[in-house]
């Protein structure tokens, strides 16, 4: 290594590699790529947990007890619109898809299925949330109480969300129903 001023040194280049051994590299990193292709494209498994609701927020989040401590858990795929928000009022069909939401959850034993991202910014638990084979995100949104929003990562049931709120609306359920 060569000296520079102060008692530096200049970094040692690489030795120039010729055409053969960058073919060599080449050819050896796609040899090897078939085999992590299949670890890359391997279906997620599911986790899950069970608790029992303890409170309803409003129509998109509920907390949940998990074994010894309460979780905050926000709907994945929808949304409602709000009751609760800190500078708006409550939005036209917040109150009866909170209720809703409560008569199909409160008290009850849920299973709770994450997706990719298990949290959004204010730490809540992003979950499917299920009584028995009920998915309740997905029946706010078919009964017309909720608007399917989809948030990248968690997208495993998007298309199906958007499917169900396009017949809420074609048939007139919930918020898509004549106004009061």
């Amino acid at each position: 290594m060569s000296r520079i001023g102060y008692g530096f040194r200049a970094p040692r280049r690489a030795p120039a590699r010729g055409w053969g051994a960058r073919l060599a590299a080449l050819i050896g990193l796609l040899t090897a790529l078939p085999a992590l292709l299949p670890v890359a494209a391997a279906p997620r498994l599911a986790r899950s947990f069970t608790g029992v609701v303890t409170q309803v927020v409003d129509g998109d989040t509920i907390r949940v007890r998990i074994d010894d401590r309460v979780e905050k858990v926000r709907y994945i795929g929808m949304d409602t619109p709000e009751t609760k928000h800190p500078f708006r009022a409550p939005e036209p069909g917040g109150t009866e898809a909170a209720a809703l939401n409560y008569r199909l959850v409160m008290g009850k034993t849920v299973r709770l299925e994450l997706d990719v991202r298990e949290r959004d910014r204010y730490q809540r638990l992003l979950a499917y949330v299920y009584v028995g084979d009920l998915m309740v995100n997905a029946e706010l949104v078919r009964l017309g109480y909720a608007h399917a929003v989809t948030v990248p990562p968690n997208v495993a049931h998007a298309q199906w969300f958007v499917s169900l709120e396009r017949e809420a609306r074609e048939a007139g359920r919930g918020l898509w129903g004549p106004a009061p």
